[in-house]
């Protein structure tokens, strides 16, 4: 039994596309068509990630739509819509020393230069000039962001103990 940390999600299905069973998606991935390079791929069904294969897919409009094996038609894809798409981690190319996939920072302990601990975090935001991490701390009930700068904010992620250490006060 496979157990969903080792899926990554990548899209969810937000509408069917025609009468040939596409489906439109609303892509995680950056760029958005990067979606498309995953076969195969997993969809959430009650709660179990299924395998599914990718029969073809493009980028239209803003937007991708794609089309899956043994879907075939617009009925099918009405009952998938707001279904999540996953990958398996290790359908990702590995990162160099200072990259990370956002999904593996969700959750890491985020703590400043004076070793206060911020809060973990919860998830990250694009603003087109640096991601920012969502820091959320539940004894204080705050949240932060904090951006993520390598070596300027953020001076080290320790991945084997789930740490990002941050030059950032407690009450930024």
């Amino acid at each position: 039994m496979e157990t969903s940390e080792e899926f990554v999600p990548v899209g969810k299905i937000s509408g069917a596309f025609g009468v040939q069973g596409w489906m439109k998606i609303f892509s995680f991935t950056e760029p958005r068509n990067n979606i498309l390079k995953y076969s195969p791929i997993y969809i959430s069904r009650k709660g179990e990630w299924v395998e599914v294969k990718v029969s073809g897919g493009r980028v239209q409009g803003k937007g991708v739509v794609m089309g899956l094996v043994d879907v075939t038609d617009r009925d099918q894809v009405l009952a998938l819509i707001g279904s999540e798409l996953a990958i398996k981690k290790t359908q990702l190319k590995p990162t160099s020393k200072d990259e990370f996939y956002w999904s593996d920072l969700i959750g890491l302990t985020v703590v400043n230069l004076k070793d206060e601990q911020l809060g973990q975090v919860t998830s990250l935001l694009e603003t087109g000039a640096n991601d920012v991490l969502v820091v959320q701390n539940k004894q204080t009930n705050t949240e932060q962001l904090v951006p993520f700068v390598m070596d300027e904010v953020v001076q080290l992620v320790d991945m084997d103990n789930k740490l990002i250490q941050v030059d950032w006060e407690l009450d930024y």
